[in-house]
């Protein structure tokens, strides 16, 4: 199941988003030279990535953020940068560009957090942006919870296209988070599900005073928990179409 688009316009040009993909990018092609030798990733790893036990043992918190830029892989950063580009431009709209600068950057502090309480005494360097990402799907299922999505549910050799509401898309996603922390022993190492279930948590938390500015329930009834544009006409297998009015 991979999300390819919303159906939820934003007002203004997102350059956060466009920056932040830009850095994880740029941070990839860094990266680079040291994938073709073990020992070098691993000590590029040592040096920027973040290891529980050396930040509750030696207090090495850099990683903490550094981490939030690299990838393990291509696929890892694709990913990643994919749920970026959907779901970021509209809570960028919504918060303003510092705004959301500081909202991703707490939601990843909150992601890593969450990863090292489970499990503080790990040795397994973690790297990727997940976490912070975690935090914006939180923030847009507050905000936005019967947005429209375009999913790519891929079986085998047939594929579809479906649009379902941002809330069955973003609350399976966090469901599975869960499911794969608790099925998953704390000492292995692989996808990071606490970390994301922590920063899909701290996105809401961080979220919830925006939206109560905005009415609370009865921004959603006034919206019908659907993107806030009146002008805007949507359909559940097309991209809206905004309509101008004449005078």
């Amino acid at each position: 199941m991979l999300p390819i688009r919303d159906h939820n316009p934003s007002r203004r040009t997102p350059y956060v988003v466009y920056g932040l993909i830009a850095a994880n990018i740029a941070a990839f092609l860094l990266q680079l030279p040291y994938m073709n030798s073990e020992r070098a990733m691993m000590l590029f790893w040592r040096d920027w990535a973040m290891i529980p036990v050396a930040v509750t043992e030696g207090g090495e918190v850099r990683g903490v953020i550094t981490s939030m830029f690299l990838h393990a892989g291509l696929m890892h950063l694709a990913g990643n940068m994919l749920f970026l580009w959907i779901f970021g431009d509209n809570l960028e709209d919504q918060m303003g560009h510092f705004g959301f600068l500081a909202f991703y950057l707490a939601s990843g502090i909150a992601a890593a957090t969450a990863h090292i309480t489970a499990d503080p005494d790990s040795v397994v360097p973690t790297v990727g942006a997940s976490g912070a990402i975690g935090g914006v799907l939180g923030g847009y299922l507050l905000l936005f919870p019967r947005a429209r999505v375009d999913i790519l549910l891929i079986f085998f050799v047939f594929f579809r296209v479906f649009a379902v509401p941002a809330w069955v898309m973003l609350g399976l996603w966090f469901g599975m988070q869960i499911l794969g922390g608790l099925g998953t022993p704390s000492e292995a190492g692989g996808i990071a599900y606490w970390a994301h279930a922590g920063g899909f948590a701290a996105g809401m938390a961080l979220t919830l005073p925006l939206w109560l500015r905005r009415g609370a329930a009865g921004f959603w009834q006034r919206t019908h928990g659907r993107p806030p544009h009146p002008e805007t006409e949507y359909s559940p297998s097309t991209i809206p179409v905004i309509r101008r009015k004449h005078k």
